[in-house]
């Protein structure tokens, strides 16, 4: 598991305004079906793609102040499958709506035990289309508080927004680790497709 959600994942210039950016992983979730980790309405749309397997864990920054869950659903697709998805939700802009927001993986004992749908603040789906996977993230305080403008992190990461989840960087923390993430799963597939060749 390591290999996919490292202990730690670093992003360079990755933060609000350039600054490096530190983010510790505090849990893993068990390997889980599909059930429960998606609002209704997202888990319809990735129902045309099916699952496989769904893994999650959460990480907090270097000050203990935000929270992400990350998760990477394997499907049962092809690429046309998934081609077909990533256009219906680039045509329809699925993934900037907060009705179909991922869930939180919110660990008891940590800094995410709090960390519920009402705390999501930003999020980021992306579809692979080389890949039979789905990779998103869904950040927030970790203080717990409520937040009521929820912003996709295309959105929150636009120059000039002044939304709390773009002024808080929990945009750019949505769309950090989940690039980090992807960067680790193409590796892990492309070692286990050396290895099965």
């Amino acid at each position: 598991m390591d290999d996919l959600f490292p202990r730690a994942l670093r992003g360079k210039g990755e933060g609000p305004g350039g600054a490096d950016r530190v983010w510790t992983r505090i849990a893993v979730a068990p390997d889980s079906s599909c059930g429960g980790g998606f609002d209704p309405l997202l888990a319809k749309a990735l129902v045309p793609v099916g699952c496989k397997r769904l893994v999650r864990a959460t990480y907090t920054d270097a000050t203990s102040t935000s929270v992400t869950t990350v998760g990477v659903l394997i499907t049962t697709s092809g690429p046309t499958g998934m081609r077909a998805l990533r256009q219906r939700f680039v045509t329809e802009k699925l993934d900037e709506r907060t009705d179909l927001m991922p869930r939180t993986y919110a660990a008891k004992g940590t800094a995410a035990a709090g960390f519920g749908d009402d705390q999501r603040a930003s999020w980021r789906v992306r579809i692979l289309t080389d890949a039979p996977a789905v990779i998103y993230t869904v950040t927030g305080f970790a203080d717990g508080r409520e937040v009521t403008d929820p912003q996709s992190a295309g959105e929150a990461t636009q120059r000039g927004a002044t939304t709390a989840p773009a002024q808080s960087g929990l945009g750019n923390d949505a769309r950090s680790v989940a690039d980090a993430i992807e960067g680790g799963f193409r590796r892990a597939l492309a070692t286990f497709t050396e290895a099965t060749s």
